[in-house]
């Protein structure tokens, strides 16, 4: 029987993920798998899943997906470009996060509604949008099944886990099936850390109370805001399917699963900048620049009129994993764009031991004593980003590092005792 051209490259562009799933679940030879990239394990993701079953969870269905650069097979190609080629999908819509779908946007934006000229298929903007509204762009697209496909940083202010969120409530809306595709958190499952959001401080960096760094996956996080926050919202749970991966493991950081990274939005080039970005992100509630501009951003910290003596204080606090080096350096945009400034770099020399949310804080709190320029954004953005007054308040009063983590200790050890009904991975 003659293959039309679309049914031939989809079944190639599926070959290797299947061939990958077949060897991890024990159903074909084990040297299928091949040479893990990195020197990682080999992990599968929930796409690498989904394509080598042949798409069978999608069988049927009118099919749109929410996804950026991120979403790509192991060898770098994006899944949409993959199952637009495959007949066995009917592929409609696509669906744009912060960033956008191609992810042109810098922080704060969006690439808007247009037609993707690789594929044809028409890109609706979800930034931004949430309820009503973006189930009426759910409904207008034609699609009865959302995918969701975006890979995380772990901390609970990264906007793509309450696209995750606000596209799930808009699809229970809308009546639609919603699958969610599962990719490694990059700085491990192992715990969750930092203060948990009060509901009184909700916003899109932050719509429900989880904690400041999660220690879920997406397909973990799905599980719990469909058990705990979306029937709220929307009256009733989404009808939810995930698809898990195989091979990874809690205490995996990202260069042990044999994927490649892709920057999941323009600040974020490397796992590094994810492993300190759950605390050091803490800076954009500051008059401070968080590295913005620079090709390290949130490794590198600092304003005008700061010196050595930051450096020195922080590593007089005694954290454990990280070194502070004296740092100069000129943002190319954003914050002190073009302007020489000092401040500190992060080295983090111990990841295992590396509490990132304790070195925010930490460098929140010496920042404030050795620099009388400080101050924090007069909207006080940084009650959104910590969850609530507390933090702001308490530095503000002189407390240190210690007394700081203490105030949130019980609210985490609720949040732990919730998060642990809804992993799924050892």
């Amino acid at each position: 029987m003659a293959l039309s051209r679309r049914v031939l490259l989809g079944r190639l562009a599926t070959a290797g993920a299947a061939g990958a799933a077949l060897a991890a679940t024990g159903a074909g030879p084990a040297q299928a798998a091949g040479p893990a990239h990195g020197g990682g394990r080999r992990v599968h993701t929930g796409f690498d899943r989904l394509s080598a079953d042949g798409y069978r969870l999608l069988e049927g269905r009118t099919v749109g997906i929410v996804t950026n650069p991120t979403g790509v097979t192991r060898d770098l190609r994006h899944i949409v470009d993959v199952m637009h080629a495959d007949e066995r999908v009917r592929l409609t819509a696509v669906f744009g996060p912060e960033h956008g779908f191609r992810g042109t946007a810098q922080a704060g934006g969006s690439e808007g509604r247009y037609d993707d000229p690789a594929t044809g298929l028409p890109v609706y903007d979800t930034y931004n949008k949430s309820g009503r509204e973006l189930a009426g762009i759910f409904g207008a697209s034609g699609v009865d099944t959302v995918v969701f496909d975006i890979q995380d940083v772990g901390a609970r202010f990264y906007t793509y886990i309450w696209t995750l969120y606000d596209c799930m409530v808009a699809a229970a809306l809308a009546g639609k099936r919603f699958v969610v595709l599962d990719r490694p958190n990059p700085v491990t499952g192992r715990s969750a850390t930092g203060p948990v959001l009060d509901k009184a401080y909700a916003s899109f960096v932050g719509r429900e109370p989880i904690a400041q760094a999660h220690g879920m996956t997406v397909t973990e996080l799905a599980l719990l805001f469909n058990g705990e926050f979306v029937p709220q919202a929307a009256g009733r749970p989404v009808e939810l399917e995930t698809v898990p991966m195989t091979g990874w493991r809690r205490t995996d950081f990202f260069d042990a699963t044999g994927l490649p990274w892709v920057p999941p939005s323009p600040n974020m080039p490397t796992p590094d900048t994810a492993l300190v970005y759950s605390g050091t992100c803490l800076f954009e509630g500051t008059n401070l620049s968080e590295g913005r501009g620079t090709t390290r951003p949130f490794e590198l910290l600092g304003a005008d009129g700061i010196d050595r003596r930051w450096a020195a204080a922080a590593t007089g606090l005694g954290l454990p994993g990280v070194h502070f080096r004296e740092a100069y350096f000129a943002p190319t945009f954003s914050k002190f764009q073009g302007k020489t400034i000092g401040g500190v770099q992060l080295h983090v020399h111990d990841r295992e031991a590396f509490d990132p949310v304790r070195t925010g804080i930490g460098l929140l709190v010496t920042a404030k004593r050795v620099w009388s320029g400080f101050a924090w954004r007069p909207d006080n953005g940084i009650d959104r980003l910590t969850g609530s007054s507390t933090v702001r308040k308490m530095i503000d009063a002189g407390a240190d590092p210690d007394e700081i983590t203490a105030a949130w200790r019980a609210g985490l050890r609720r949040f732990r005792a919730v998060r642990r009904r809804y992993l799924r991975y050892s």
